[in-house]
C-alpha cells in the first residue's frame, strides 16, 4: 500500500515546484493556509516531530484532510479495493489513479501530496517508470510518487525518476501489496534476522537511489525503530511500530467507512461511519415509506397564495385535474 543513502537532506527539492490550489466552493476551511512541502517534512524529521500521513481517494476526502492537521496525504492504490471494490490493487490502472489524484488535489491547500504508481505502470522498464510519474505529476498534480519493493529493478527505476524527471520519490518496503502474492500474502515481513538483514540492505539502497522518504509496511517494531536508525530520511510505518518518523494509516480503516469487521491489527478505529451512513440512509428509507419527508414546512418551495390558486385552476380547466 504505502520509503532510503545517507544524504544529509532530500533529493530534488530545489526542482520541485510548489502550487497553490483554488478550491471549489466547500462549507469545509482548511485549518492551515502554510503549505508542506518536503522541507517541511524535513524540518520536523531533523526536530524528531512525528510526521503523520493519510490516505485520500477523492474530493471529499480530500477536502476532509484539508481541514484537519495531517501533513501529509497519500492516494494510495489501496483505492482499488476500497473505494472500487477490486479483490486487489492489480486491477487499478494508471489513468484511473490519475482521475482520483487529481479529484484530491483539488480538495488541498496545505497537506503534501504523494500518489502511488500502480502495478504495470513502472515494471517494465525505466522510460514508463519516467513517464508514468510523469503523467501523474502533470495529469494528478502529484508532488511525489510512491513505488513499491526494494530489488535492484526497482532501484534503477527510482533513480531513473529521480535523475531525469526530477520528481521525488517515496519508496516502500516490508508488506508490499502489489508483490503480496510473491510474499505468501498478507503477512508480516522481517521477523527473522535474514529476513531483517534484508529490508536493511533495501532501505540504504533506496536511500543511496535518492527516495525522500520510505514507508515500512508490517514489520516488528524492532525492525521499524531499526531501519529509522540507520537511515537519514524520514520512516513512515504503518504497521512497524512506535518509533518510526511518522505514521499511516488509511482512511477507511480509521473512520471504518465499510462496517469492516476485520481489520488490520494496527488500525485503531476513530469512528463508524460506515454504520452512521447505512443509519441514515435506512431512516430516510423510512420517513419516505411513511411520507414523513419531505415536510411541507421545512423542505418545500413555497409561493404566494395568489399564484398557487392560478395553478391550480389552470390544472382544472386544462387538465380537468383538481389540487386540493
Amino acid at each position: 500500500m504505502l520509503l532510503y543513502s545517507r544524504l544529509k537532506a532530500f533529493p530534488c527539492i530545489s526542482s520541485l515546484k510548489y502550487w497553490k490550489h483554488s478550491l471549489p466552493y466547500s462549507s469545509f476551511a482548511p485549518i492551515s493556509n502554510k503549505k508542506t512541502t518536503l522541507l517541511t517534512l524535513q524540518k520536523k524529521y531533523q526536530e524528531k516531530a512525528p510526521i503523520s500521513m493519510i490516505t485520500a481517494y477523492d474530493y471529499p476526502t480530500g477536502l476532509a484532510a484539508n481541514n484537519s492537521t495531517v501533513d501529509t496525504v497519500l492516494v494510495g492504490d489501496s483505492l482499488a479495493m476500497t473505494c472500487l471494490g477490486y479483490s486487489s490493487t492489480h486491477q487499478l490502472s494508471l489513468d484511473t489513479m490519475i482521475h482520483h489524484c487529481a479529484a484530491v488535489s483539488r480538495a488541498l491547500s496545505h497537506p503534501f501530496l504523494i500518489a502511488d504508481l500502480p502495478f504495470g505502470s513502472y515494471n517494465c522498464s525505466n522510460s514508463q517508470a519516467i513517464n508514468s510519474a510523469i503523467a501523474i505529476v502533470q495529469k494528478g498534480q502529484a508532488e511525489c510518487v510512491k513505488l513499491e519493493g526494494g530489488s535492484s529493478i526497482i532501484i534503477e527505476r527510482i533513480n531513473n525518476i529521480v535523475k531525469a524527471a526530477g520528481i521525488p520519490v517515496c519508496a516502500h518496503i516490508g508488506l508490499t501489496p502489489q508483490y503480496s502474492s510473491s510474499l505468501g500474502g498478507f503477512k508480516v515481513q522481517g521477523k527473522t534476522l535474514k529476513q531483517a538483514q534484508s529490508l536493511f540492505d533495501q532501505a540504504l539502497a533506496l536511500q543511496n537511489a535518492g527516495v525522500s522518504l520510505i514507508v515500512l509496511e508490517a514489520v516488528p517494531e524492532i525492525v521499524g525503530k531499526a531501519i529509522t536508525r540507520i537511515l537519514e530520511i524520514p520512516t513512515i510505518g504503518i504497521g512497524a511500530g512506535r518509533f518510526t518518523s511518522g505514521q499511516v494509516l488509511v482512511i477507511s480503516d480509521i473512520v471504518d467507512i465499510n462496517n469492516s469487521t476485520a481489520a488490520p491489527k494496527f488500525v485503531k478505529k476513530y469512528a463508524s461511519l460506515g454504520k452512521a451512513y447505512s443509519d441514515a440512509i435506512n431512516q430516510y428509507a423510512q420517513d419516505v415509506s411513511q411520507r414523513i419527508y419531505p415536510d411541507p414546512s421545512a423542505h418545500n418551495y413555497a409561493i404566494p397564495q395568489k399564484n398557487e390558486d392560478e395553478i391550480k385552476d389552470y390544472l382544472l380547466k386544462q387538465y380537468l385535474i383538481q389540487l386540493d
